[in-house]
């Protein structure tokens, strides 16, 4: 059984870092840009018989906007709809109702979180965006 907690004391910081580093999105990530980026955001941990199998967090002000990000399951607990619990933790939970927008980028999900109720932006032409340059050479790197 899998068990989801918003307690940010039980993440393992390490293991949350070794999966962000080897993702397509921030190969390479620094553990000190982690550590700050969970603790400005509010993170959700997945955890089996106690052992971390499972991250995502929510950049948000609790009010009016949410960006779920570093959505992550680990290898072994994939393709038992893990990545979907998480964001639907975010979706239903309580401190999250009334949110107007909640956003999320994947290269690869679509799928996964349209069952969610995510779609393709509406209006994409309203949308920008400022990157450094060492994202904007990342980006265009990653197919």
């Amino acid at each position: 059984m899998i068990e989801l907690d918003d307690d940010r004391t039980r993440l393992d910081v390490a293991c949350v870092h070794g999966w962000l580093a080897g993702s397509y999105w921030s190969p390479g990530i620094a553990r000190d840009l982690v550590e700050r980026a969970i603790a400005g955001s509010h993170c959700l941990g997945a955890y089996r018989d106690g052992t971390q199998v499972g991250f995502a967090r929510a950049i948000t002000d609790h009010a009016t906007f949410a960006w779920i990000a570093d959505v992550w399951v680990d290898e072994a607990a994939r393709g038992q709809g893990l990545g979907r619990q998480l964001v639907g933790w975010f979706v239903d939970h309580p401190r999250f109702a009334g949110i107007r927008r909640i956003g999320l980028v994947t290269a690869d999900a679509h799928g996964v979180y349209e069952k969610l109720g995510f779609h393709a932006l509406l209006r994409p032409d309203r949308y920008m965006e400022k990157l450094s340059a060492a994202a904007a050479a990342m980006l265009r790197a990653v197919p």
